[in-house]
């Protein structure tokens, strides 16, 4: 796992372990990122299947609700069978969008 600091957004790369020890790893070190946006980077990965994706699913509500951004990042996933509490990407550059426009929407009241 590897984890960048941009700005107010911390990108963590996940390149060898599976989902589910990222997601443990994840809620480990949970303090030291809570007040950043999120980008997981699994690029790198293989295809991942839906039951992966979901075990991000309670980092992600939790992130959300402290309105923050967190958004997954693979070109590997079906982005059609993705649950609507998540947001996945393809790229980097649509995940920074992402946060962009999720940042004016708090800026804005909505």
């Amino acid at each position: 796992m590897i984890v960048n600091q941009n700005g107010s957004t911390t990108v963590i790369t996940q390149e060898k372990a599976s989902i589910v020890e990222l997601v443990k790893k994840l809620d480990v070190l949970y303090e030291r990122y809570k007040n950043n946006n999120v980008i997981v980077n699994l690029s790198s990965l293989k295809p991942i299947s839906l039951e992966e994706i979901i075990e991000f699913l309670k980092i992600s509500n939790t992130h959300r609700k402290a309105k923050h951004s967190f958004v997954i990042v693979s070109d590997k996933v079906n982005l059609n069978e993705m649950p609507d509490e998540l947001v996945v990407v393809p790229t980097m550059q649509e995940a920074y969008d992402i946060i962009e426009m999720e940042e004016m929407e708090r800026d804005l009241g909505f």
